[in-house]
């Protein structure tokens, strides 16, 4: 079995703190290695999603046609269909699922012939699981945009905000890293100036600190909307304690704003 670590008891109480912070994700899993796709399934459930386990491609590809996960872990070396051949399949690529690349050959040829071919991320093994919590958090708000979409109701697209310029940092999935400024802030989301016009759909950490004295508030948000004046993000999870904190904000700035559309 070659999954990192041996404490997994241990392992599993630590990233009990994790389900709190997480929206269940239904995350299909091919793994050939049986006591490998049981580690794979209970550290999952340890953070909250749903997993189901199927151990060739064949039968993923069967999978998909009766369910939609949100992502997919994928072992590359698999019998029969390899996950390098499933990574082609253009039901596969319509989709669109987000899919991490798993493989016990961890050389750069592979890992870019698994990105080129669509893969969000490649992993080696042995898996190193705080790894993929990393990885899946930021695969969740993929999965969520939709919901995104629906649940801004008019409650949401019309809450206040406050007007104001502070420094703010976009960490882009792929790594590239933005510096712009807020120009507007609430609690469903912001309004930033950037340098570069972003993706449709990115999906980016977000990093500022409020004119409140306090720590900076990091945030998974989705770039929803373009605007002339900036880039418009929804936030995805945002902490109770900062949520507060620009509830705050609003109040103390923001006497007579128009609503901020998100």
């Amino acid at each position: 079995m070659r999954v990192a670590g041996s404490c997994v008891l241990a392992r599993r109480r630590r990233l009990r703190t994790y389900r709190a912070r997480l929206t269940t994700m239904r995350i299909l899993v091919v793994e050939d290695e049986v006591d490998l796709g049981d580690v794979f399934r209970d550290f999952l459930f340890e953070l909250g999603h749903q997993a189901v386990v199927v151990h060739t491609a064949e039968a993923a590809l069967a999978k998909l046609l009766t369910e939609r996960p949100d992502a997919i872990l994928l072992d590359v070396q698999l019998p029969g269909m390899s996950g390098l051949d499933f990574l082609q399949l253009r039901p596969v690529r319509d989709l669109g699922i987000p899919i991490v690349a798993v493989s016990g050959v961890v050389n750069e040829s592979q890992a870019r012939e698994c990105l080129q071919l669509g893969a969000a991320d490649f992993m080696g093994k042995p898996v190193q699981l705080d790894r993929l919590n990393e990885v899946l958090t930021f695969l969740e708000p993929h999965a969520m945009s939709r919901l995104a979409e629906r649940e801004a109701h008019p409650d949401r697209r019309h809450a206040p905000r406050a007007r104001l310029s502070i420094p703010v940092r976009v960490h882009e999935y792929n790594g590239r890293q933005q510096e712009g400024t807020v120009i507007e802030v609430g609690v469903a989301g912001m309004k930033a100036r950037l340098g570069t016009m972003l993706d449709p759909d990115t999906v980016a950490k977000v990093v500022f600190t409020p004119s409140d004295g306090g720590r900076p508030i990091e945030v998974i948000s989705i770039l929803v909307r373009v605007d002339p004046d900036g880039h418009a993000f929804t936030f995805v999870r945002l902490d109770v304690r900062d949520a507060e904190r620009l509830r705050d904000l609003v109040r103390s700035t923001s006497a007579g704003a128009k609503p901020l559309p998100f």
